[in-house]
């Protein structure tokens, strides 16, 4: 089975979480086609969090783990420098006070 694009995921995730009401946007545009993807959950408390997907060792699948956590400033870093080593790398940013990134649904791995 064919993977999405990048581009037409991230596209699709934005819509999911503007119809759930939760704010986000696309701070780091990556390659459109194969680019990775990050995104940060910021709570506007000053703290944050940022997730990556990875592939499960236990079933093959994909899933969201957390990258980086805590002060905001010290995950946005986190993400510099993930993004310097990556320049095809998409960061989402979401700001939600109720922590919510609809990760965990149905369809978000991008497999």
């Amino acid at each position: 089975m064919p993977r999405l694009t990048a581009e037409f995921w991230v596209q699709a995730y934005l819509r999911r979480l503007s119809l759930a009401d939760i704010p986000a946007y696309v701070t780091q545009k990556g390659d459109v086609t194969a680019g990775a993807v990050m995104v940060k959950l910021a709570t506007l408390d000053g703290m944050a969090q940022a997730f990556e997907r990875r592939t499960d060792l236990m079933s093959g699948g994909r899933v969201w783990i957390s990258y980086a956590e805590g002060e905001e400033r010290s995950v946005d870093e986190a993400l510099s420098r993930a993004r310097a080593r990556d320049p095809d790398l998409w960061i989402i940013e979401i700001e939600d006070r109720q922590g919510r990134t609809l990760l965990d649904e149905p369809g978000l791995t991008g497999d």
